[in-house]
């Protein structure tokens, strides 16, 4: 896995590297993919700023309330994990 990098400046924005993919996102939720797992922001008022993925470079704003790593299912959409 290549290491990424994620920086936060005061709750209000996140920059992440090595994002491979965006499942989905919404004003609380963003659902981001790396090389090896997932990564979901969530929060209020989230809105993706820049979403470059030949860099692999992802720039959200809004309240970030937490991080939170997944892992990757095989032949499972990351989306599904959070359907119960």
């Amino acid at each position: 896995m290549e290491n990424h990098y994620i920086q936060m400046e005061n709750k209000k924005k996140i920059t992440i590297t090595e994002v491979t993919s965006v499942e989905g996102f919404d004003e609380e939720t963003i659902l981001a993919n790396l090389a090896d797992e997932g990564l979901v922001i969530t929060g209020k008022n989230l809105h993706i700023e820049v979403l470059d993925l030949e860099d692999g470079k992802l720039v959200a704003e809004g309240e970030i309330e937490a991080l939170t790593y997944t892992k990757k299912k095989a032949k499972t959409k990351f989306i599904d994990r959070f359907r119960k």
